[in-house]
C-alpha cells in the first residue's frame, strides 16, 4: 500500500489539513499511485471523516507517543515546517513537501525550508495567499516534481 503522511506536529495547522483532505487533493494523491493518506492534525480544528474504500483508506489521528512508525511506512510525507519534523523525516530518507505556516511560524522555517530545498531534499511552499486554491495548486506542484528533486534525502546524524 502507497502511503502519504501528513503531520503538523503539536500544533495545529488547519489550512494544511483541509488542503490535503479536499476531494482534489484526494484525487491527485490517488492519481499518483498513493491508496492511503494518514494525517496527525494535533490540536486543528479541522478533523476530516476518516473512510476506507476498496481502493483508498484516510486515516486521522490527533497525536501518539512516537511518529516512528508512520513515518517508517509512508513513501511521502508533508509536514509543517518544525525542524524537528522536518530532519526527523529526512533522517529516514523520505520524499519530503514542507508546508510553511505563517500564522505561526518565525523567519527561522523559512529560512530552514529554504535551505534544505536549495541542497536539493525537499520542496516547500507557504499559505502567504490565504484560501485553499494557492496552497493545493502548491501541494500538486510539489507532488508532481517531488520525485525530480536533485539529491536523495540524507541523514543529519
Amino acid at each position: 500500500m502507497k502511503s502519504v503522511f501528513v503531520t503538523v506536529g503539536t500544533t495545529s495547522f488547519d489550512d494544511l489539513i483541509a488542503c490535503v483532505s479536499a476531494h482534489d487533493s484526494l484525487q491527485i494523491i490517488k492519481s499518483l499511485g498513493y491508496n492511503r493518506l494518514v494525517l496527525q492534525i494535533g490540536r486543528g480544528k479541522v478533523v476530516p471523516e476518516p473512510f476506507s474504500t476498496e481502493s483508498f483508506t484516510l486515516d486521522v489521528y490527533r497525536y501518539k507517543d512516537s511518529l516512528k512508525e508512520d513515518l517508517q511506512k509512508a513513501d511521502l510525507v508533508i509536514s509543517h515546517a518544525g525542524a524537528g519534523s522536518c530532519l526527523e523525516t529526512l533522517e529516514k530518507r523520505k520524499p519530503l513537501v514542507v508546508v510553511i505556516n505563517e500564522k505561526l511560524m518565525n523567519n527561522h522555517q523559512l529560512e530552514l525550508a529554504k535551505q534544505l530545498h536549495k541542497d536539493g531534499h525537499l520542496f516547500y511552499c507557504t499559505c502567504r495567499y490565504t484560501g485553499d486554491h494557492y496552497l493545493t495548486s502548491c501541494l500538486n506542484s510539489a507532488l508532481a516534481i517531488l520525485t525530480h528533486l536533485p539529491n536523495p534525502p540524507v541523514s543529519f546524524l
